[in-house]
């Protein structure tokens, strides 16, 4: 039997899409449209009913296995979207797709090809900021952007969205093979199914640890911008590799930060953490170390280039994250694990957290530090409720959440910003401007020194090489807030709580 599809929305977006099933023809029929504009209800578009209000219309269809229902309301506020996909999954309807958060930023667009699966992040926490890409993505027009880590969750994203941007050529460059692949294909899908603007993509292997290599890629690829969001970034993981992350995410970002004032890169932007933000990890340690070498470089910087730092907390789905791991605990029959009753985060999706670096990255000014607003932070154990109920089940009774402790590097709150740092508003939505805090340059070239040989073999100074001991007793001796939290561990022998 023919696949129905309904389309949950009748504007722009569900007209579009619709075309595209209809030119396609493999992919089922529509079979009505959705709606709740009253104007609307009664009518056809292109031979297609639309039928409606959406609540009592829902319980009617969806009476097949194979029926299909797809939300194509990018204006849609996420209660609402959350109604909708209760009402459809309550009334028959399995297979429910969405047009995903990146529609709500490109106007003018909606293909078949950007659906997707709705998953909790989609009805999860509070709607993302509409922002015009097409006008904030002006300054990439003709460009071209290099975007470190572009395989990982940040960087892909960015590299979707780049592709409304006009820019010349996008340059994907990652360590892992994988990812690269996974994203360059999907890019080049996208483009084929008329999503973008035509633009170069070029997968680039390699290492930024590899300081010569680094400097090849950007001078060859006389790349105009560069989107750094490469870093090795699981706090319990770094706790147990910290050398590797002092390596890789110090040494990878002075690379490229030398790499760009040399061949006069006209935009820098760091992707940061609110980890970073006096630190109890040395991932945290090593991404405050990043912001300063960020601030050092832009000092270099000509009248022409922008090196700049823009600072967010957690995104919803990123791999590695709570999200996916509380799915896949959930899929196994639980428990959910949650370390603390008392840990909270700050959460934005990650279309919205890109698109604000994008437009933070045309209107920053070299030298300057950015912070995104995060709105409320939210206790860890309610998200586990919440995904837990967008599963169709009930905590406690069919999934059990199991407290298991605070893991070494953990804090219930996360600081966004040091009081120092005054965070204010600027004429951009969601972006705020820190004040920059004092960081002798003396200062970090002397710590640089002293752990290079420690992360990178030096036959002089053979004793040193991957000496953690040595690492972690330089960092602490640079940094209060580290050393305070290691003496606290050492003294307890185990987590302080008061601390976190």
């Amino acid at each position: 039997m023919e696949k129905r599809i309904y389309i949950i929305g009748a504007g722009f977006a569900g007209q579009t899409i619709a075309d595209d099933i209809k030119r396609k023809k493999i992919f089922g029929k529509v079979n009505a449209f959705l709606d709740d504009d009253k104007a609307l209800i009664g009518t056809t578009i292109d031979g297609i009913p639309v039928l409606g209000p959406i609540s009592n219309v829902a319980s009617v269809l969806g009476n097949s296995a194979a029926d299909e229902a797809i939300i194509a309301i990018p204006s849609a506020p996420t209660e609402r979207i959350r109604e909708i996909y209760e009402r459809l999954s309550k009334n028959g309807f399995s297979h429910i797709k969405i047009l995903p958060g990146i529609s709500q930023v490109i106007e003018g667009s909606a293909h078949l090809v950007q659906t997707r699966e709705i998953d909790p992040l989609d009805i999860l926490g509070r709607t993302p900021v509409a922002i015009s890409l097409k006008e904030s993505l002006n300054y990439l027009r003709g460009k071209r952007v290099l975007i470190t880590g572009a395989g990982g969750s940040i960087g892909s994203e960015l590299a979707r969205q780049l592709l409304s941007g006009g820019a010349e050529r996008l340059y994907l460059f990652g360590h892992g093979e994988n990812s690269i692949c996974a994203i360059y294909r999907e890019l080049r899908l996208l483009q084929a199914e008329g999503v973008g603007e035509k633009a170069t993509i070029v997968p680039i292997i390699g290492d930024m640890r590899d300081c010569k290599y680094v400097d090849y890629i950007v001078g060859k690829t006389k790349c105009n911008v560069i989107f750094h969001c490469a870093a090795y970034k699981h706090v319990p993981m770094m706790e147990e590799n910290q050398v590797a992350a002092i390596e890789n995410n110090v040494f990878g970002t002075k690379n490229l930060l030398d790499a760009a004032l040399k061949h006069k890169v006209d935009r820098f932007v760091l992707i940061s953490t609110d980890k970073a933000v006096a630190p109890v990890s040395v991932y945290g340690l090593s991404k405050m170390l990043c912001e300063k070498l960020v601030l050092d470089a832009s000092k270099e910087a000509d009248r022409s280039q922008a090196i700049m730092f823009v600072r967010f907390g957690n995104v919803l789905g990123s791999r590695g994250s709570i999200l996916p791991m509380f799915q896949n605990q959930i899929k196994t029959g639980g428990p959910v694990t949650v370390t603390d009753k008392k840990m909270e985060r700050f959460f934005m999706t990650i279309p919205e957290a890109c698109s604000l670096v994008l437009q933070t990255g045309g209107v920053g000014k070299n030298g300057m530090s950015y912070l995104l607003d995060m709105g409320e932070p939210i206790k860890i154990i309610d998200l586990a409720e919440e995904i837990i109920k967008c599963s169709g089940l009930e905590p406690y009774k069919d999934i059990d959440i199991k407290i298991v402790g605070a893991r070494k590097g953990e804090r219930f709150t996360e600081p966004l910003w040091l009081a120092e740092e005054k965070p204010k508003a600027t004429k951009y939505k969601k972006i705020l401007e820190l004040e920059n805090l004092p960081y002798e340059h003396e200062r970090l070239e002397k710590l640089l020194a002293a752990l290079k040989p420690i992360c990178f073999y030096n036959e002089e100074k053979a004793e040193d090489f991957r000496n953690k001991d040595k690492l972690l007793s330089l960092l602490c001796e640079d940094c209060k807030s580290l050393k305070e939290y290691y003496e606290e561990v050492q003294n307890d022998g185990e987590l302080h709580t008061d601390l976190l």
